[in-house]
């Protein structure tokens, strides 16, 4: 039994969604094995063969393959897709993008989101915004899955020693083609590889309280800053702060909440933070329920008393 994982990088680094993915994978037993698909992606090759419990990388270069476009890279690992039992995907943007490609292809079941790998067959994830937790056995030949990051520990960056090889990178499949990327460039740390997040709910009121109180607070913690979908669809911040279902799904190490009531959407994405703190005038407010420490207060005040404190 061996098991694949589609590397998550940016053709010279591997990004830390890939070591998550690769705890999961050695849960389901047997050897890892590590695919990078880029385009001048040797750096990346190495820095996967550096990652602890990996016993082969594979790196597949190819032109077609530097926008990680879904129909290129799901080629890619249906080249040699045969050689695996379990093909594991981060559950982020490209993996998903990805990862049903390839079980369609291959005519099995994807098995979404894992938490927990209880055998080789059988797996746990959530269902219901995370208030159920569904467990998944697959009789599928090869199981393709994708792997919420925040149920697994990450695994060691170094200290492995991973055979590369290379393999021919597939053809440009014509089917899409890539025209352009608008990024978002920021100083605060990544969402989901901050260590601390400040995130506003729809109480700040405006876009301009979201800044004037939250963001001095995320500077001086050196914290990525989120917000709740009640605060995005409100226009107080930018849709790729959202933390949630349908935004991102963080575990940070400490999780600060100002001004958000707690809906389940917003819950679900953020409740396996380390240490969580909700502050919140409204005592009855649901943040409280899953708050490690929670402030009965006007964000206002409580807010900036912190960064002061600090």
């Amino acid at each position: 039994m061996t098991a694949l994982v589609i590397a998550e990088h940016d053709h010279a680094s591997i990004k830390p969604a890939t070591l998550n993915t690769v705890t999961a994978a050695l849960a389901c037993g047997g050897d890892v094995h590590v695919l990078v698909a880029g385009a001048n992606a040797a750096e990346a090759g190495k820095a996967a063969a550096q990652i602890a419990g990996v016993s082969k990388v594979i790196v597949a270069d190819s032109p077609s393959l530097a926008e990680n476009l879904a129909e290129n890279v799901a080629a890619q690992v249906l080249a040699i897709a045969s050689n695996y039992s379990h093909i594991l995907f981060p559950s982020t943007a490209n993996g998903k993008n990805v990862a049903p490609r390839v079980a369609a292809k291959l005519d099995v079941a994807q098995i979404s989101d894992i938490t927990k790998v209880d055998s080789p067959d059988t797996f746990e994830r959530p269902i219901y915004a995370g208030n159920a937790i569904a467990t998944v056995q697959s009789s599928d030949a090869t199981k393709v899955i994708t792997v919420r990051t925040t149920g697994f520990d990450a695994a060691a960056a170094t200290g492995g020693s991973a055979t590369v090889e290379t393999a021919e990178g597939v053809a440009d499949s014509g089917k899409s083609s890539f025209v352009g990327r608008e990024v978002t460039k920021s100083e605060r740390p990544e969402l989901t590889a901050a260590k601390i997040i400040v995130s506003g709910g729809r109480a700040l009121g405006s876009a301009e309280k979201f800044t004037e109180v939250m963001a001095p607070l995320a500077d001086k913690l050196n914290a990525g800053l989120g917000a709740s979908r009640a605060a995005v669809d409100a226009g107080y911040a930018p849709n790729d702060w959202q933390v949630g279902q349908t935004g991102k799904i963080v575990a940070p190490q400490l999780y600060i909440a100002a001004g958000i009531s707690g809906a389940i959407q917003h819950l679900a994405g953020m409740k396996d933070s380390k240490v969580i703190v909700a502050i919140n005038k409204d005592e009855e407010a649901p943040i409280f329920s899953v708050a490690d420490y929670g402030l009965v207060a006007d964000l206002f005040t409580a807010v900036p008393e912190l960064v002061k404190a600090l």
